[in-house]
Order: C-alpha cells, then structure tokens, then sequence
C-alpha cells in the first residue's frame, strides 16, 4: 500500500478561514452597492418630483403663484405619481417669499424633496427659482451708470 496524500486540519482550516473572509467581503461590498443604488433612485425620482412641481408652478398665473400657501408640506404622490414607490415616501415642502426689493413683482421659490433610503438616512433635494410677475423666465434689468 502507497503512500495517500490528503490535507492536514491545519490546512482545511486556513482554506476555511480565507473562504469565510472573501464571501463576508462579497456581503459587504453587495451591502454598499445596494444602499448606494437605493440612493441612486431615490435621488432621481426626487428630481423627476421637482421638475413636476416646478412646471406645474411655472404654469400658473402671478396670482395662483402669490396665493400658494407657504410653507407647504405635502406627499410626493399628489401631483406626480400615485405609484407605490412615491405616495408615502418622498415628502415635498414648497415655499414661496416676496422679493425684499419688488414684492409686487418677484417671488422667490425653494421646493425640497425629502425621502429615507433603506438604512434609515434622511435625504434632501431642492430647488430654487424666481418666479416674476409676467411668468417664470421672465428677466429683470438694471441699467448701468456711468
């Protein structure tokens, strides 16, 4: 009878170990990708709900924009999407504030998107504009002195 080779439990033990830390790692790294993927998606429906919002003001007369209450807080859902993935999840504030300096022309807007990611981390994402009294783009000019 020859001589039969085989592994020591030293050896199945190391072997063991290394396969133990590289899959732990893999979980890890796949728990990384997941959280950031999560916050991927939610910041781009979080700008799809500020866009919405936006040109939803933007279509509005001077006076629906001047008799927006503010602050405002609602749903993301209730102007953007009735989908599952928005109602309950994403929270929009809007507020609007007269100009210092015009207030019976420019109105200063800010809507922020506020959501949670998965892990329980609060985000935000907002968005400013002036909204003047003959419409969203239009621009106001000073005249330079000599």
């Amino acid at each position: 009878m020859g001589f039969r080779g085989g592994f020591t439990i030293l050896e199945v033990a190391m072997a063991t170990f290394i396969m133990a830390l590289g899959i732990a790692t893999s979980i890890i790294a796949m728990q990384s990708g997941f959280r950031h993927l999560d916050l991927a998606r939610g910041s781009t429906l979080a700008s799809q709900i500020l866009q919405s919002e936006m040109e939803r003001i933007r279509l509005m007369s001077w006076s629906g924009v001047a008799a927006l209450t503010t602050p405002e807080t609602f749903d993301g859902g209730t102007f953007f999407s009735n989908s599952p993935d928005v109602v309950g999840r994403f929270t929009v504030t809007r507020t609007r504030t007269a100009d210092a300096t015009r207030p019976g022309d420019v109105m200063h807007l800010n809507v922020a998107v506020t959501w949670n990611t998965y892990d329980g981390r609060s985000h935000t994402r907002s968005f400013n504009s002036i909204y003047t009294r003959n419409g969203l783009y239009d621009y106001y000019y000073t005249l330079a002195r000599p």
